[in-house]
């Protein structure tokens, strides 16, 4: 319970998962104190009956606020903005406005959902282990390579200026997956390279890091 005695927001995720990263970010700008419910992706606990409940597709992240359940970073994101207010997540500026749905759709449509772990179980299972990172390298660049682009006249301290909107929330979970997880080189994307320096430094996203939650392993 919150100190009005409302219900806190219950936030299932998975330390790894950059779609959930996305959503903790989200949270800690608008200064949340919520519940985080662990679900292992690696252990297939999204696949339960019991999750399948909250979320009928099995992914992360899943957001319960009160009565409502709402599952998808992006609908989770905007939801939050809607309903939350404070720290706005996206500027005024038509223009700019869009140009971070555009950035936050490059990540959500065209890169993290071909390096999601069911896309590369399957490359795995049919083609081979060893395909697996020649395809995510091939993805993420072409990916990257679009995000810098568009984001050159833009971009000031972070993706669309100097505050924190939309973009940054989506960005920030990519280029760090990358670089962690897949050992991505962003030599050819300075910018991105820049952005990823100035996100390390902002609370909400360390904070957000998937070595400070809560199911992150201990060994």
């Amino acid at each position: 319970m919150t100190s009005n005695g409302e219900k806190k927001l219950q936030l299932y995720s998975y330390h790894r998962s950059s779609c959930s990263f996305r959503v903790r970010i989200a949270l800690n700008l608008k200064g949340f104190d919520y519940e985080y419910k662990s679900v292992n992706l690696l252990k297939g606990e999204q696949k339960t009956p019991e999750f399948l409940k909250v979320n009928p597709i099995g992914y992360v992240p899943a957001l319960v606020d009160g009565d409502l359940v709402i599952a998808d970073s992006f609908a989770i994101i905007m939801y939050l903005e809607e309903k939350y207010p404070q720290h706005p997540l996206l500027p005024r500026d038509l223009a700019k406005k869009a140009i971070n749905y555009q950035a936050a759709n490059i990540v959500s449509a065209s890169i993290q959902p071909l390096q999601n772990l069911d896309v590369l179980n399957y490359i795995e299972e049919k083609v081979g282990p060893e395909a697996k990172m020649p395809w995510v390298q091939k993805h993420i660049g072409k990916g990257f390579a679009a995000l810098e682009r568009l984001l050159q006249n833009h971009a000031g301290k972070y993706a669309t200026g100097d505050d924190l909107f939309l973009a940054d929330l989506f960005l920030a979970p990519q280029i760090h997956g990358a670089i962690k997880r897949f050992n991505f080189d962003m030599t050819p994307y300075p910018l991105l390279g820049r952005l990823h320096e100035a996100y390390m430094q902002v609370p909400a996203i360390q904070d957000a890091l998937p070595e400070n939650q809560p199911d992150y392993p201990s060994t």
